[in-house]
């Protein structure tokens, strides 16, 4: 999926600071039965709605967020931390509340403790009404609302009664994260998520089965008035009741599960993404349990990129073909992020045209020397120049289709001038492979590769004695017919 639209998010809800201190833990107090840990460093990030708000960032969505906080330090790092985040804010400050700050102790990459400092009153009219009057001011601006709702205050009965009714009859939509056992406060929203043990508190329906769970779904339907009632099920995925009365159900994707903090925000998040730009519910609720399946993986509230969730959605064997091929800038992109996780970058380049034996057994030996193997395609243009007028026999767009699809070949790059340095000069890879035949020749590029490996070609498989052959044929045939 590309970000190339412009679509608005609000988010308003109960901002907050996660704090964490990692560190390693080798001994036990003698001072009582716990545990000594050794802080190594400390590490701040968005909670509550702020990590909505930066998972919409991260997809690449234009955000707005409004809030109550106090008149503090977490406050004031708060809106720092929103600001260097693109995000436009309206931030009420109140001298009477404490501003949420949530902070945990990591050790060798488990939590062992938490503590918190907040306030969990209802914000005062004052705050409601201005916070009212801002949304009514600029709700036209925007193209989905998600209430983030954390319990500390913030949205108010009153607060999403308001905000529900003015969009009532129009094409905004407001999907809610919420909190509590009673969800008549967010009557007439398009659709809530709660998570399994929220629904059957909300419900008071034991989720034991696809028939409870069909009994779970009708009466938070009933009971909110929702478009969309749908409870999220850990790893049994995400489930909505359709319009016959049936559940559709998407089972989870994640692998490896380190840390579950957060992955309700990035669900919100990524179905307020998906349904901003008119996708189906299917597909968002699709799209969502991938992005999950990232920051499941990951340790603290985390966040998914849309490169990351591809990635995901390719080792999984989900991806598309095309998602496979991509532009100059958008390779850029790739490589660098997976530069970060420590990838081996392989680059290779060819014609490749009329995909044979040969060139696949050569991709396949490729691609063994390292992590990721990218493929730079000459062009129709470059083929031409270097092959002949009647080359290629391929277009560059069914080339590549077929090259993208192989389970060798990673991604797909084409180029148009004769050699590929430049492609190669953007994703200076670790390994750069070339035929054979150039031993003792000089390769383009290698001074850029960190080393230069050749493959042995297939003896008698090549795309121009694939060529000849069918002009050996077509010849022979003509004879035979003339005769």
């Amino acid at each position: 999926m590309q970000n190339n639209s412009n679509e608005r998010i609000l988010v308003v809800g109960d901002l907050m600071i996660d704090h964490y201190l990692w560190g390693n833990c080798n001994r036990i107090s003698p001072e009582a039965p716990v545990q000594v840990v050794d802080i190594k460093s400390e590490t701040t990030v968005l909670g509550g709605a702020g990590n909505v708000v930066n998972n919409l960032r991260a997809l690449g969505a234009n955000v707005t967020v409004m809030s109550v906080v106090g008149e503090d330090e977490v406050a004031d790092e708060l809106a720092i931390m929103l600001d260097k985040l693109g995000v436009e804010s309206f931030l009420l400050r109140d001298k009477n509340r404490k501003t949420t700050k949530k902070s945990r102790i990591i050790a060798s990459h488990q939590q062992v403790v938490r503590y918190d400092k907040e306030s969990k009153n209802e914000i005062d009219i004052e705050c409601e009404k201005s916070l009212i009057y801002k949304i009514f001011e600029t709700i036209n601006q925007y193209d989905l609302i998600i209430l983030s709702d954390y319990g500390k205050g913030v949205l108010t009965y009153n607060l999403v009664e308001k905000i529900i009714c003015a969009t009532s009859g129009t094409n905004l939509k407001v999907i809610v994260d919420p909190k509590g056992e009673d969800y008549s406060k967010y009557k007439g929203a398009y659709l809530l998520t709660p998570n399994k043990n929220e629904a059957q508190m909300a419900t008071g329906i034991e989720i034991v089965d696809d028939l409870s769970l069909l009994e779970a779904l009708k009466k938070l339907k009933d009971s909110a008035n929702l478009d969309i009632p749908m409870i999220t099920l850990s790893e049994d995925g995400i489930a909505i009741l359709a319009d016959n009365n049936k559940i559709i159900k998407k089972p989870t994707v994640a692998r490896e599960v380190y840390d579950v903090t957060g992955a309700g925000d990035t669900v919100i998040a990524s179905l307020g993404y998906c349904l901003a730009k008119n996708m189906s519910i299917e597909s968002s609720m699709e799209f969502a349990n991938l992005a999950a399946g990232v920051v499941v993986g990951k340790l603290g509230s985390a966040t998914a990129t849309l490169e990351e969730i591809e990635e995901y959605k390719s080792t999984l064997h989900k991806s598309s073909i095309e998602s496979h091929i991509k532009t100059l800038s958008e390779i850029e992109k790739t490589v660098e992020r997976l530069r970060k996780v420590g990838k081996k970058i392989v680059f290779t380049n060819g014609c490749f045209d009329i995909l044979h034996r040969g060139h696949v057994s050569y991709l396949d030996v490729a691609k063994s020397f390292g992590d990721v193997l990218i493929l730079g395609l000459n062009s129709d243009e470059s083929v031409k120049r270097l092959k002949g007028v009647n080359r290629p026999i391929n277009n560059q767009e069914d080339r590549g289709f077929i090259l993208a699809a192989l389970e060798s070949v990673d991604y797909v790059v084409n180029f148009s001038e004769n050699t590929p340095y430049e492609l190669i000069k953007i994703i200076q890879p670790d390994i750069l492979v070339k035929g054979a035949d150039y031993e003792g020749k000089e390769v383009v590029g290698s001074d850029i590769a960190k080393e230069v490996r050749l493959v042995t070609f297939i003896d008698g498989k090549s795309t121009t004695s694939t060529i000849e052959k069918i002009q050996k044929q077509d010849n022979l045939e003509k004879e035979n017919h003339l005769c």
